[in-house]
C-alpha cells in the first residue's frame, strides 16, 4: 500500500509541475488522487434512467469510432477543485414579466440559435455535484427551446423564414393562453458553393488538461475535417502564454492526414492568453478569406482567459470590430469547474457566430456533422424580431426567454444596431404567454388610455411578425412580415407544441420562476407523454427530467 501512495504521489507532483500548479495547490491534488484510487474500487452499479435506446445505442456507436482516453492525473484534480473551488460565472437573468398590450404592444428582440445552455445543464443534471444547486443564470430557456427540431414550415417563394404558429391554453395557467413561433430559414446558403475558409482557435493552456476539455474538443475537430471537403482551407492557432500557428491553409481531403496529426499533436500548458490566439487566428482568416465563401474562427476553450484582454467589455469591443472584416467567430465551450460562461457568450454573440457547450462526442456530432451547415453557413446577418399585440386579442404578454437577446423598439430599424445571425435551415423558436383581452385584473388604469380600437383590431389579427435581416456581408436591411390570427388558435396543439411547452416549463422550474404558476415534474413528464419522443435527443430530455425529479426529491 505504501508503495502505492508513494506513485501515485510522485505521478501527482509531476502531474502538478506540468501543468504550472502552485505549491499551494499540490496538497488537494495528492489528496483528490488517493480518495479517486480508493473510492474506485467501491464505485456502485451505474443507475440506469434511460427510458428509450435510441440515445445510447447513437452515444456507444460513436464513442468506438472515437475512442476517449484514460482519465488523467489531472482529471481526479479537477473534479476535487470542482467540489470546493468552483468557479463557473454565469450572468444574472432578470425573467421577463407580463406587458399591458394597451401601453406596451411590441415586443423586439435579437434571434438567437445557441443551444449551450441546455448542454451545460445537461452536464450539470448528470453530474451528481451539481443536484439541487444549479446556478439560475445558467437557465436560458431560450437556448433550450432551440436545441431541439422541430417541423416549422418552410419559407415560401420570396422569402427568407417561414413561419410556424400555434395558440393553444397554457399548460402551466388554465386562464392564460400560450403562443408558439416556429422561425425557419431558408435550406440553401449561397457560401455553400465558394467553401469555408476555417481557422481553429484552439486553447491549450493548462486549465484544458482534462478529458472532458481538450481531449474532448481535439475528438470534436477530428470529427469537423471528416465533413470538410477539398473545396475548403483548415488552418490551427493554439493559445496558452503564448499563440503558435500549428498548420494553415490546409486541405481537408489531401492535407488530411497533416491537419489529423496536427490536431492529435496538442497538449495543454500554461496560463491563458485568449487576446494573443485570438489576433492571431483574425491575422490567418484574412491570409485565405474567401469574398464570397464562408470566413469562420471556432473557437475551442472552457473560457478561463486570465492574461491580456479578460473584460467582457473588452472582448466585446475586439470582436464586435473584428466581424466587420468578414470573419465570423463561433465558440465551442468544454469542461468544468472553471467554465467561464458569461465570456464564451459575449464572443459569440458580439462575434457573430453561435455558441456551443460540448459535453460529448454525441453533441460534437450533432454540432459538427449532422447541423453542420447551419453551423457554419449563415443565410441571415443582424436578424431581428418585432411582434405587434392586437389589444382586441390579447390584454398582457410576457415572452419566455431571451432576456439577454431584448432590444429597444426603436432599434428594430436601425440597421447599426447589431443583433444574432441564423444558419442555413436553422429554426428560432419563440413563446409567449397571453392574458386574452377582458381577463379580469388586466385592465389598464392610466387616465389617458384610449379605449378605442383600430380597424385592425376589430379583425381576427391576434398578432403581427415583422422580421428584419440582412443578406451576409450586405449593409442595408430586408423586412419580412407575418400576420397571426384565428386560424392558428386551436383546441389540439401539435406534439412540437407539447414538447416545446415541457421545455419550456421546464426552464422555469430550473430557474424557480415566479411565473411558473401550477409547474412541477410530473406537470413536465404529461406533456412529454403526449407528444411524440421522436427521436434520441428528446427521449434524452425525458430521462433529464427524470433526473431532475429525483435531485430534487433527494435534497427536499
Amino acid at each position: 500500500m505504501k508503495k502505492t501512495l508513494i506513485l501515485l504521489a510522485t505521478l501527482a507532483l509531476i502531474a502538478a509541475l506540468l501543468s504550472g500548479c502552485t505549491l499551494s495547490g499540490i496538497f488537494p491534488m495528492l489528496f483528490a488522487t488517493y480518495t479517486r484510487s480508493t473510492d474506485m474500487k467501491n464505485e456502485p452499479a451505474e443507475v440506469e434512467v434511460m427510458d428509450g435506446g435510441a440515445y445510447e445505442e447513437m452515444y456507444a456507436e460513436y464513442d468506438m469510432a472515437y475512442e476517449m482516453p484514460a482519465m488523467t492525473m489531472m482529471s481526479a484534480y479537477n473534479g476535487y477543485a470542482m467540489g470546493d473551488f468552483n468557479t463557473e460565472e454565469y450572468a444574472a437573468v432578470q425573467e421577463n414579466g407580463f406587458r399591458l398590450v394597451a401601453t406596451d404592444p411590441l415586443s423586439t428582440f435579437s434571434a438567437d440559435v445557441d443551444t449551450a445552455s441546455y448542454c451545460n445543464l445537461r452536464r450539470m443534471l448528470n453530474d451528481d455535484w451539481y443536484a439541487g444547486s444549479i446556478p439560475a443564470g445558467a437557465v436560458r430557456v431560450e437556448e433550450m427551446l432551440n436545441y431541439f427540431r422541430y417541423d416549422y414550415a418552410a419559407c415560401g417563394k420570396d422569402e427568407k423564414f417561414g413561419v410556424t404558429a400555434q395558440i393553444a391554453d397554457c399548460p402551466w395557467n388554465a386562464a392564460n393562453k400560450l403562443l408558439l413561433l416556429g422561425v425557419r430559414a431558408a435550406d440553401a446558403p449561397d457560401a455553400a458553393d465558394d467553401g469555408s475558409n476555417l481557422v481553429f482557435l484552439v486553447d491549450v493552456s493548462g486549465s484544458m488538461n482534462d478529458e472532458n476539455k481538450l481531449d474532448l474538443a481535439k475528438r470534436a475537430l477530428t470529427m469537423l475535417v471528416d465533413e470538410l471537403t477539398e473545396k475548403d482551407t483548415v488552418s490551427i492557432v493554439t493559445y496558452a502564454s503564448g499563440e503558435t500557428i500549428v498548420i494553415e491553409g490546409a486541405n481537408p481531403v489531401n492535407d488530411k492526414a497533416r491537419l489529423l496529426s496536427a490536431i492529435d499533436s496538442l497538449y495543454a500548458s500554461g496560463s491563458t492568453n485568449g487576446e494573443r490566439g485570438l489576433a492571431q487566428a483574425y491575422e490567418v482568416a484574412m491570409r485565405y478569406l474567401r469574398p464570397k465563401g464562408n470566413n469562420r474562427v471556432i473557437m475551442c476553450s472552457d473560457g478561463d482567459l486570465n492574461v491580456g484582454m479578460t473584460s467582457e467589455s473588452d472582448l466585446h469591443d475586439y470582436v464586435s470590430e473584428k466581424k466587420q472584416t468578414g470573419v465570423y467567430l463561433s465558440v465551442l465551450g468544454f469542461g468544468e469547474g472553471n467554465y467561464k460562461d458569461t465570456k464564451m457568450e459575449t464572443l459569440a454573440d458580439d462575434g457573430n457566430g453561435n455558441y456551443y457547450y460540448i459535453d460529448s462526442i454525441l453533441e460534437a456530432r450533432k454540432v459538427l456533422c449532422e447541423e453542420l451547415t447551419q453551423t457554419l453557413y449563415a443565410v441571415a446577418d443582424d436578424v431581428k424580431f418585432q411582434i405587434e399585440f392586437n389589444p382586441a386579442k390579447v390584454s398582457a404578454w410576457r415572452q419566455i426567454g431571451y432576456e439577454n437577446r431584448a432590444l429597444e423598439n426603436q432599434d428594430f430599424e436601425n440597421d447599426e444596431k447589431d443583433a444574432g445571425e441564423v444558419g442555413a435551415g436553422a429554426c428560432v423558436t419563440v413563446m409567449y404567454e397571453l392574458v386574452p383581452a377582458g381577463a379580469e385584473g388586466t385592465e389598464s388604469s392610466l387616465k389617458y388610455q384610449s379605449s378605442e380600437l383600430t380597424e385592425a383590431g376589430l379583425s381576427d389579427e391576434w398578432l403581427t411578425l415583422s422580421t428584419r435581416y440582412k443578406q451576409p456581408g450586405a449593409d442595408v436591411s430586408e423586412l419580412q412580415t407575418n400576420v397571426i390570427g384565428d386560424e392558428c388558435l386551436t383546441d389540439a396543439p401539435s406534439g412540437d407544441f407539447l414538447f416545446a411547452s415541457a421545455v419550456a416549463e421546464f426552464g422555469m422550474i430550473l430557474s424557480e420562476s415566479e411565473h411558473k404558476g401550477t409547474s412541477d415534474y410530473d406537470s413536465v413528464l404529461a406533456l412529454l407523454k403526449q407528444a411524440p419522443l421522436s427521436d434520441a435527443y428528446r427521449e434524452e430530455f425525458f430521462s433529464l427530467v427524470k433526473i431532475a425529479q429525483r435531485n430534487a426529491a433527494l435534497n427536499r
